[in-house]
């Protein structure tokens, strides 16, 4: 089997932020609204009375303290609470398209690769703006890719699932050079009139290149080492959005078509799984936590990331071996641990292991070692 290196990445930062402060402020007004004209119902015991969120709450609760947002319109408006974003004609580059394309771009840069060099693009997100075409195939194109193109989804886990079945591609000689982009813009399925969920999600997009060993440059990039991949049926976290909902008007719109879960039952039964699964990769590579320099984790909750570096690495471990990114981009979806190993990556020397994982809804989970060459 061909040996495969990831020996580039690339990440785009959307051109908006919200605040915590800014989403309260919004969220607490929708409260009040929301009280007044249910005022008598309330009083009579029909309607739940909301509560306000804060600062505090939502920093206790995940670590996340900003994100960043394509569009900003809207999402403070207590009388919308979504973002605006206006549809584009078939003609044109869709939006998830077009911040995947400038990902894609900084990561061929990064390994100096021109687009045509390119034989396989795999699109890897929670959600997708159109059905059909890909929407690989669509980036195929704006940015002149050869070979083929194919989505894929797996929720939180579709980045290294994707890095996954991309070396498997090169391994097998499907392809030679492939690009994996996670282009998430996951605030048009946050329901902001939520106190629990409000706050969690960003948008941003993320690419890595992945090439047969042989045509890198020494000394370049990350050898995968291996990879691992697990899935069990949950119900815990969900969006029920599809193109059967227009089919039913009477639920077509129900907050069951945004994102939702069960956060203590998900902390509760995920967390054992991504124990398991990180122990029995390990084993089977006759390695342990303390190999690694730097474990480039999922970017879900700060709570859920100290509890799975705890029980790897024990309770003194430095901010750098598993940095943090939610707290400036919130809950990125499968984008998050890409974020976390482009920005955290440039200080390896050869021979020093990393560590990429992902877990979230399905439940999924996926783990790729990585060696800097």
């Amino acid at each position: 089997m061909k040996q495969v290196v990831i020996s580039g990445s690339g990440l785009f930062t959307p051109p908006h932020g919200i605040s915590n402060e800014a989403l309260v402020e919004s969220f607490n007004a929708y409260v009040d609204m929301f009280n007044l004209e249910n005022a008598g119902l309330i009083e009579q015991g029909h309607v739940e009375a909301l509560s306000y969120s804060s600062c505090e709450f939502i920093e206790k609760a995940s670590g996340i303290k900003h994100r960043y947002v394509m569009v900003k319109e809207g999402i403070l408006d207590p009388e919308v609470m979504m973002p605006l974003i206006p549809e584009r004609s078939s003609d044109e580059l869709s939006m998830q398209a077009e911040i995947g394309v400038e990902a894609a771009l900084m990561a061929l840069k990064q390994a100096e690769l021109k687009a045509e060099q390119i034989d396989l693009v795999i699109v890897a997100c929670a959600y997708t703006q159109r059905a059909y075409p890909a929407m690989a195939i669509e980036i195929q194109r704006a940015l002149g890719t050869r070979g083929y193109g194919y989505d894929m989804q797996v929720a939180c886990s579709s980045a290294t699932f994707a890095i996954v079945a991309a070396a498997n591609a090169i391994a097998t000689g499907s392809a030679s050079r492939v690009l994996v982009i996670n282009p998430e813009i996951c605030s048009a399925q946050v329901n902001y009139r939520d106190r629990d969920s409000h706050f969690i999600f960003g948008d941003v997009a993320t690419a890595v290149v992945l090439e047969e060993q042989s045509l890198v440059a020494p000394n370049k990039g990350f050898t995968i080492l291996s990879s691992r991949c697990f899935t069990d049926y949950s119900n815990n976290i969900r969006s029920n959005f599809g193109f059967l909902n227009r089919c039913d008007p009477s639920s077509a719109h129900q907050a069951d078509k945004l994102f939702h879960q069960q956060g203590r039952k998900v902390f509760k039964e995920l967390l054992p799984m991504i124990y398991q699964h990180l122990d029995e990769h390990l084993a089977e590579q006759s390695l342990t936590p303390q190999s690694f320099k730097r474990l480039w984790l999922h970017q879900a909750n700060i709570n859920m990331n100290l509890f799975v570096v705890k029980k790897l690495l024990g309770d003194e471990v430095a901010p750098e071996q598993a940095p943090v990114v939610l707290d400036e981009y919130a809950n990125t979806a499968s984008a998050g641990s890409v974020i976390a190993f482009h920005q955290y990556s440039a200080d390896f020397n050869a021979g020093d292991l990393g560590l990429l994982s992902s877990f979230g809804a399905g439940y999924s989970i996926g783990s790729v070692i990585l060696q800097k060459r």
